[in-house]
Formats: structure tokens, C-alpha cells, sequence
């Protein structure tokens, strides 16, 4: 499992997303995401915390930072700003949460405007779009939030917050990866990032193989592949530590 170690540590966006997350947490969490085995793809923070850790981290390691989130709403103005102050501080990347009530209710056009108006305000930032599939729930909720996320310019589709009772599956993963490989302008663009319960080697293994399984080995890469955990890092360390 050492190869897969390794390549679960590259694609691993390193999380901490409480509410009670102080600047001593991220200032830790910062000092995790470089390890002996290499740096973890990026660190996932509170937009208030995107400065402080940009400045405590290499460049190889990406800052992202959530918004609209957790509850996912529908107020376009409030994640334009949240979106803009992620830039101004030097973020790398945005994980957007889709309103998935209003999805879920029919109302596409309240989804669509408020993907495309962070999309605009993120500008150059790359943008991974929270669907939320354990609420979705079928899988024609989780295709059509898949589709709506790519036609508005999502680089990559995200399964979960982590804030809800099932976070990634692998069925939901499943849907996900076959609306980006059915979209031509998205199958060698856009990636797929698992997020809300992967804690152990075997699930993160999963994921990594159903992506190249889907989208090819090539898909593999912290470009294409990622892998959103707080919990995880622990365990693949452990896995690449020599014997003895």
C-alpha cells in the first residue's frame, strides 16, 4: 500500500474546518502539511485564516478556503464578497457549497447564478463546487449538481462538507467522476476531491482508484485528485514510516 500512501498524501487537502479553530490550530496544521514524505497538496481554512497561512506555508502547498459554508444558501452578494476577501488575503482555491436545498427543490436557476458569480469572483483561484451528495441523496440529484457545477465552471466536484450525516461514498463518487468524463470540455480539466469521512488508508485508496479507473491513471495527480481529511494524515504517515 506504500504507492498508494504516497500518492493519498500528495492529492490530501489537509483540513481544519471547526468552529472553534483558532490561529494556534492553523499555525499546527500549517506545520503538519510538510512531512518527511513530502507536503500534503494543500491546507483547507477558514476564509479568516488564509493569510496567516499563506504566510506559513511553502508555495507548493495551496491554501484553499470554504465558502458558503457549511449551509449552503443562495445569497449570490454574500459569497461574492466571501469569495473576494479569499482572494485578496492570497488564496489558492475555493470550495464553494452548491445550495443544495434549492437544487434538491427544482430551483437550478438559484444554483446556476450563484456558482457562476463565484466562478467570476474567484477569477484565476481554482474552484472546487461542495455538492453535498449525502443530502442529494439519488443519484439524479447528485448527476444533475454534478452538471450544473461543470457548466458553470467548476475545476473541480467535491462530494461533502463533513458537516452533514454521510459525507463521500463511493456510489455517489461514481456519479460524480461519469459527469466529468461525459462532458468533453470537462474529462481532461476538471477533478474530483473526496471529502466528509475518509479517515483510513483503504477508503483513500478507493477513491484514488475509482478516479483512474474513470478518468485515467493520469487523473491521479494533486491537479486532478484530492482528497479532503483531517483525520487521515495520521495513518499515512504511519504507513510510509520504514519498519523498525
Amino acid at each position: 500500500m506504500t504507492p498508494l500512501a504516497r500518492q493519498a498524501l500528495a492529492c490530501l487537502d489537509l483540513t481544519r474546518l471547526d468552529d472553534a479553530c483558532t490561529e494556534a490550530d492553523v499555525d499546527a496544521l500549517c506545520q503538519r502539511a510538510c512531512t518527511p514524505f513530502g507536503p500534503v497538496a494543500a491546507v483547507c481554512v477558514w476564509p479568516r485564516f488564509v493569510a496567516r497561512a499563506r504566510a506559513r506555508v511553502p508555495a507548493a502547498v495551496r491554501v484553499a478556503a470554504v465558502a458558503n459554508f457549511p449551509a449552503g444558501g443562495t445569497d449570490v452578494a454574500a459569497v461574492q464578497a466571501e469569495v473576494g476577501r479569499i482572494a485578496d488575503a492570497g488564496g489558492d482555491e475555493v470550495d464553494l457549497v452548491l445550495p443544495w436545498r434549492a437544487l434538491r427543490a427544482g430551483d437550478l436557476a438559484a444554483c446556476a447564478r450563484l456558482v457562476a458569480a463565484a466562478r467570476r469572483a474567484a477569477g484565476p483561484l481554482g474552484l472546487k463546487v461542495i455538492l453535498e451528495t449525502g443530502e442529494l441523496a439519488t443519484a439524479a440529484h447528485i448527476a444533475a449538481a454534478s452538471r450544473l457545477a461543470l457548466a458553470e465552471g467548476a475545476d473541480f466536484l467535491k462530494t461533502s462538507t463533513g458537516r452533514v450525516p454521510v459525507g463521500a461514498t463511493p456510489q455517489a463518487a461514481a456519479v460524480m467522476l461519469a459527469e466529468i468524463a461525459a462532458d468533453p470540455a470537462a474529462r481532461h480539466r476538471v477533478g474530483f476531491k473526496a471529502s466528509g469521512g475518509v479517515r483510513t488508508l483503504a477508503e483513500a485508496a478507493g477513491y484514488l482508484q475509482q478516479v483512474a479507473q474513470v478518468l485515467g491513471t493520469e487523473a491521479v495527480t494533486p491537479a486532478r485528485c484530492r482528497l479532503g481529511a483531517s483525520a487521515l494524515l495520521d495513518e499515512l504517515l504511519t504507513a510510509l514510516a520504514p519498519a523498525g
